[in-house]
């Protein structure tokens, strides 16, 4: 028995736009998040165009000329935008019958190749009982069929299963949205024998130490610790006959241990450091989970996830900014500041969700937008741009 994706209403529309516009294939990334029972897609983003392809669309079309790079680059931006609880879930393509044939091989490359492009960034490990099965949909933009298949991204030699793709109408308007302001003090020493003060993997090496802090806190949802296997919205009531989208909120506290217990034995090492890396400040992190029973787990392991991702997401983004304004060559070592971006939430038209992005002091309003068109086709006003938080440094 194959997977059942339900899928937000609105997606079949822009699927179908699409597909009058494609100019031999056009590719794209699918959004939403796994349960045990089925998965859900509250999104589909097409490929940003490249500059050159215009020129090379006047030669013959081939699925071989797909830009691998390119399409994985952006799942890695595209999941930096994406709050607790939602992942790319898949690819889809619509291409033309000719290419029909070649299209799963083509798709299954690429689920392999975006997967081990957004494992290599993490700072956590998938959990043993976790859905591994990654969308691959295909339509043929002459007769409009849908063909939807998995495959197990754990599995290198995984064959394709069929699934269904089913179409809901207000899909996450009662999802339900966690959300907690951590306190970051983070100190990472730098090794006087690290070569060169790599200061990007001495920061992520620290990250990873605080990321297992963060795994083994204990989160108290709206005052309260709940177990592990009941149902989050247990006691809580429903309003049915409303699909205005209508997020219920759950405040969550996290609760980080001073020290290890006094079982724990722990050996103390020396070593000869030539400076430190502190982060400081207070991170907002939001998680979504859909509102079929779910358990506290889920909801606990989403919130986790995003804790953990926006904090080293923020610090690759301000790497690359140090790399792209200053180049990688600089060597002045004294004191200094930076600014980590700061988060900023934008809704989803038609849905409870709202995704997210980072923004430099610096930067205008406009540039956002511009990431927002470009990265999640998707239109956003600067009044919609929530601002989350105070600076961090």
């Amino acid at each position: 028995m194959g997977r059942t994706y339900l899928v937000e209403e609105g997606i079949g529309q822009y699927l179908t736009e699409l597909s009058t516009k494609v100019k031999p294939y056009v590719t794209g990334l699918l959004i939403g998040q796994c349960s045990p029972q089925r998965d859900y897609v509250i999104r589909a983003v097409r490929t940003p165009p490249k500059e050159q392809q215009q020129e090379e669309s006047l030669g013959p079309a081939k699925l071989a000329s797909l830009d691998e790079e390119w399409i994985t680059t952006h799942a890695s931006q595209v999941s930096r935008m994406l709050p607790g609880g939602l992942l790319v879930l898949g690819v889809f393509m619509i291409a033309t019958p000719e290419l029909a044939k070649d299209g799963q091989n083509a798709l299954r490359k690429l689920i392999f190749s975006v997967e081990k492009s957004l494992s290599k960034r993490r700072l956590w490990k998938p959990a043993e009982e976790e859905v591994s099965d990654r969308a691959a949909l295909q339509i043929c933009s002459a007769t409009k069929k849908v063909v939807c298949r998995t495959y197990d991204v754990q599995d290198p030699k995984s064959s394709a299963k069929p699934a269904d793709w089913k179409y809901q109408s207000a899909l996450t308007a009662s999802w339900v949205a966690l959300g907690c302001t951590v306190n970051v003090n983070i100190h990472i020493p730098l090794l006087a024998t690290s070569p060169n003060h790599d200061l990007e993997k001495n920061t992520k090496n620290g990250l990873n130490r605080w990321s297992k802090q963060i795994e083994d806190s204990v989160f108290l949802i709206n005052g309260q610790v709940k177990d592990d296997d009941t149902e989050l919205l247990e006691g809580q009531k429903k309003f049915r006959g409303n699909t205005q989208p209508s997020t219920q909120f759950s405040d969550v506290k996290v609760l980080t241990q001073l020290c290890q217990g006094a079982s724990a034995r722990s050996t103390a090492t020396v070593q000869v450091c030539s400076g430190s890396i502190n982060l400081r400040g207070a991170v907002k992190c939001r998680a979504y989970i859909h509102s079929n029973k779910p358990k506290v787990k889920e909801a606990i392991q989403a919130l986790k996830r995003d804790i953990i991702n926006t904090l080293s997401d923020r610090c690759e983004i301000l790497f690359e900014d140090l790399i792209l304004n200053e180049g990688p060559q600089k060597k002045n070592f004294g004191r200094e500041y930076h600014v980590l971006p700061q988060r900023l939430f934008v809704p989803v038209a038609g849905s409870s969700v709202m995704l997210s992005d980072y923004k430099f002091g610096d930067e205008a309003a406009g540039e956002i937008q511009e990431r927002f068109v470009e990265m999640l086709d998707q239109p956003v006003q600067a009044e919609d741009m929530h601002m989350a938080e105070d600076i961090s440094t």
